[in-house]
């Protein structure tokens, strides 16, 4: 609650940016950081007489988060042109799905700061095109780059259910969590794949009927969007108290001031003359289209935690952070499948990624996708440990070496890395330190524990610490007790 006197009312419209090969009306391609305007075509520019195709790949998409997200799949679907002007989109309108969104009646649980689970409804959710990007350079001039112009988003609109800054902040980290593992979106607020339109009004404890609804646009990180709620649970209350009317206005985050900033009084769905699009056709979704996408959409990361639990022994925090990247749950799972899959296996593998693999990465400023680390090279790593070809002294050098690419087993060999346990190379080596210290002998039978220490001490000594601690332990204290 953002005070004692109001309770705050917070709807959320996050906007997506699918990951497609091209754009949702031309065939462009969709890559983020080419050289300005490399990536358009005559669709892209609005040049009269052009005919736009709807991209198939992008309704698919579409699909997938709706589902994900529970939604009804809206079975025929027709664009509308939400009409607009401003530079960096030079046909005057957005294509959209105002009277018929891909997805309706959905929800989100989410795991609320107090610990308890609260369920948001969605809305609905429209597949959409972005708009293009206005730079404004310090020469006096303005630039527009049109590479983001057409590219597919989804449009995810929450029901207002929210009621504190940091309710919205836990649900922009659970929506992006889902969003990564449809496959759909990387998610990356830095390079602006996934904004956040945020809407919020105050109104009396108790009251049913909503305040007047301020609107904040584009709003790019989460911390920024629980920084603007704050500021404007503040700001709102303050002119409530005073006696003053709030206007229905959009306004911007400003970061260096921690405050919002009026930017102009909203608009209505009538100012943007909204009306069929007449050069797309109605798309009909039929249940086999539906099912297949189903069968195409991956495991979420709740049942992939669930799974590594109950099926793979790790503690709950654990399988958290496994999953809080596709990327990365993906790899945990292809290393299970490349041999580390008994509970020990896995867990040790879990515990190689979420710390030495991680480190790595943060070290390097690199995604686990662009280190030569491969599941399979892991996978043979834990198996050396686990079945004591190399100990965990060892596999320090080894981890170093399969992040560089080299296969562990073949690297463990070749530098001489792999311990000694065959009995035959290891009981003539003790019965030589036995035979030369008949004390110690005694000290063990006399009960004096450190005798047993100092042999292995001499031992490891003797193999240049290549013997294997448990099997020369096992040995040695066979043949103490047979003196």
């Amino acid at each position: 609650m953002g005070n004692e006197n109001f309770e705050t009312v917070i709807g959320l419209e996050v906007h997506v940016e699918m990951q497609t090969k091209s754009k949702l009306l031309s065939p462009s391609p969709v890559h983020y950081g080419d050289s300005p305007n490399e990536n358009t075509n005559v669709i892209d520019w609005a040049y009269p007489g052009v005919l736009p195709v709807a991209n198939k790949g992008a309704i698919d998409y579409g699909m997938r988060v709706a589902m994900a997200l529970h939604a009804d799949i809206t079975e025929d679907i027709r664009w509308d042109r939400k009409n607009y002007v401003y530079p960096d989109n030079p046909k005057s309108y957005q294509t959209t799905q105002l009277h018929t969104p891909i997805g309706r009646n959905g929800y989100l649980d989410v795991k609320m700061p107090d610990g308890n689970v609260k369920r948001i409804g969605i809305e609905e959710l429209h597949v959409e095109e972005d708009a293009g990007k206005n730079t404004h350079g310090t020469d006096g001039y303005s630039y527009v780059d049109l590479n983001r112009q057409g590219t597919p988003l989804v449009e995810i609109v929450s029901k207002a259910e929210l009621n504190s800054p940091e309710e919205a902040y836990a649900y922009l980290e659970q929506l992006r969590r889902v969003i990564l593992f449809t496959g759909v979106s990387e998610a990356k607020m830095q390079e602006g794949q996934m904004r956040a339109d945020v809407n919020v009004s105050l109104r009396p404890h108790g009251s049913s009927k909503f305040g007047t609804r301020v609107e904040m646009k584009n709003v790019s990180s989460f911390r920024y969007v629980e920084a603007a709620l704050e500021y404007e649970e503040k700001r709102q209350a303050k002119i409530i108290r005073s006696g003053g009317q709030l206007r229905q206005e959009t306004r911007r985050y400003d970061e260096p001031t921690k405050s919002t900033i009026l930017m102009r009084v909203k608009e209505t769905a009538d100012d943007y003359r909204y009306f069929p699009e007449p050069d797309l056709s109605p798309i009909h979704i039929d249940q086999a289209w539906i099912d297949r996408v189903a069968a195409e959409l991956p495991k979420s990361a709740a049942d992939r935690q669930k799974d590594y639990v109950d099926e793979l022994g790790l503690e709950p925090y654990d399988a958290e952070v496994l999953t809080q990247t596709l990327a990365m749950s993906n790899f945990f799972d292809n290393t299970v499948k490349a041999g580390a899959s008994s509970k020990a296996a896995a867990k040790r593998a879990a515990n190689y990624l979420i710390g030495d693999v991680n480190a790595y990465m943060n070290k390097n400023q690199v995604e686990l996708q662009d280190t030569k680390l491969t599941p399979e090279h892991l996978a043979g790593m834990v198996k050396l440990i686990e079945d004591g070809t190399i100990s965990t002294k060892q596999a320090k050098k080894v981890f170093e070496a399969i992040m560089e690419g080299e296969e562990p087993e073949a690297y463990a060999k070749a530098k001489g890395l792999v311990q000694i346990s065959d009995p035959a190379t290891l009981l003539p080596w003790i019965t030589e330190v036995l035979d030369a210290n008949p004390q110690s002998i005694e000290d063990f039978k006399g009960g004096k524990d450190r005798a047993t220490g100092f042999l292995i001490g001499q031992l490891m000594k003797k193999s240049k610490g290549q013997a294997n601690p448990g099997v020369l332990n096992k040995l040695l204290l066979e043949e103490l007790n047979k003196r």
